[in-house]
């Protein structure tokens, strides 16, 4: 979906006009935000938009804070989908599987240890506790990729 179009629905939700009062902007804006926009068609009614401006920002600061900010103000969490290469995914499926059971193992150690000495989590638990659960996320995630993409099909003997 494109950035006017997840407008258009998102304003569809509350209204256009009311979307527009919350903002304190012009109703005929958000309308031009929910619209189409191409810089190279002068005849185009669309407007640049802010979701194609936090795309740029994304872009050209390579700061993934970014995003992971929006998505906390979301009540939600970022994850970012690690690069697949061919060269990097194990086509064998117990051992992505066994990875993928250890980190889980090593989360749980994390919060175990965490609460062992004192019955609470401090920040600094957990943070490493965060740290310890974005990467089981990422490895998941690498994993489900993998699956999706046929990764793990068994050989046949086409003979």
């Amino acid at each position: 979906m494109r950035s006017h179009e997840v407008l258009r629905k998102a304003a569809d939700r509350v209204g256009v006009k009311a979307l527009a009062a919350e903002l304190k902007l012009s109703a005929a804006l958000v309308y031009k935000w929910c619209q189409e926009w191409d810089p190279d068609d002068p005849d185009a009614s669309g407007a640049r938009n802010p979701l194609d401006r936090l795309a740029d920002i994304v872009r050209v600061t390579e700061d993934p804070e970014v995003i992971n900010w929006l998505c906390h103000e979301a009540g939600g969490f970022y994850v970012h989908n690690p690069p697949q290469r061919p060269e990097d995914v194990s086509t064998e499926l117990l051992r992505n599987t066994q990875r993928l059971v250890q980190e889980f193992s090593q989360l749980l150690s994390t919060v175990t240890r965490s609460i062992e000495d004192d019955g609470q989590i401090e920040p600094a638990e957990a943070e490493r506790i965060r740290t310890a659960w974005e990467l089981l996320k990422g490895t998941v995630e690498a994993f489900t990729v993998a699956g999706e993409r046929g990764v793990f099909r068994a050989e046949t003997d086409e003979s």
